[in-house]
């Protein structure tokens, strides 16, 4: 049977329509709380080799390079993506786009000075294996930031959906990881739930320190509309991580 990978969502026309549309709301979750603190973690980029995995249209992998990235490499298992992408950096000789599933991934040691990952971890079943290679891709000081939607999220995925904005979250077996159902974008998408506890022993058993854990704590200057910052308030929707490779 074929394996399930998250990014074959991304090759159903339907989908990728409805997702393209939802990043374009001026307010959506990924640009004001999430890709802030991201901004944050990364820190200076001129000069640096980057991997992005799972970069989606390459659109974050454009600002980095337009923010003095020296080379950028993203990794994208959808071929929608992978084309959208390849558009997105048509102008930029430094950007390069692989084809390929994180699963299926062969890391060069010690090629790059930092690696991002947005949203992805989720759709990837057993992750420790792939922070191992992401581990042995970073050259001695390099650091790896990600985001996943967080554990609170994930544990309610697969209870029944109510019409209209969601009010409230049950947290439900929290403990009992693994897939999860959701119905998003007209789809039902299985994403794989994890503890906090579960993500920062996967940084700690490759090898990684652990610099930064954040849990996407809205900042009002992101928002244009008070009545969604409270919102954002109310529940994290992120877990942002960052992780550093010991220096030789």
């Amino acid at each position: 049977m074929t394996p399930y990978r998250g990014s074959q969502h991304y090759d159903q026309e339907d989908f990728l329509k409805n997702y393209l549309e939802l990043r374009k709301w001026t307010e959506n979750a990924n640009d004001t709380l999430e890709k802030p603190i991201i901004e944050e973690l990364a820190g200076d980029v001129r000069g640096k080799s980057v991997l992005d995995l799972g970069c989606g249209t390459a659109s974050y992998g454009k600002e980095l390079l337009d923010r003095g990235v020296l080379q950028y490499t993203g990794l994208e298992g959808s071929a929608n993506m992978v084309a959208l992408s390849l558009d997105m950096l048509k102008n930029c000789p430094a950007g390069h786009v692989i084809h390929t599933s994180l699963e299926e991934w062969s890391s060069r040691d010690e090629s790059y000075d930092m690696a991002v990952s947005r949203l992805v971890m989720h759709y990837v079943e057993d992750i420790e294996p792939l922070f191992n290679k992401i581990y042995a891709s970073l050259k001695a000081g390099g650091s790896f930031v990600f985001s996943v939607e967080h554990p609170v999220l994930t544990s309610s995925y697969g209870l029944p959906k109510p019409s209209g904005l969601k009010q409230d979250w049950v947290v439900d077996r929290y403990f009992e990881t693994g897939a999860r159902e959701q119905e998003w974008l007209g789809r039902i998408v299985m994403k794989f739930h994890r503890t906090v506890e579960d993500y920062f022993l996967a940084l700690h058993k490759a090898g990684f320190m652990v610099e930064q854990v954040r849990e996407s704590k809205p900042d009002p200057k992101h928002f244009e509309n008070m009545e969604t910052y409270e919102r954002r308030k109310r529940i994290p929707l992120f877990l942002i991580m960052k992780g550093s490779k010991r220096k030789a």
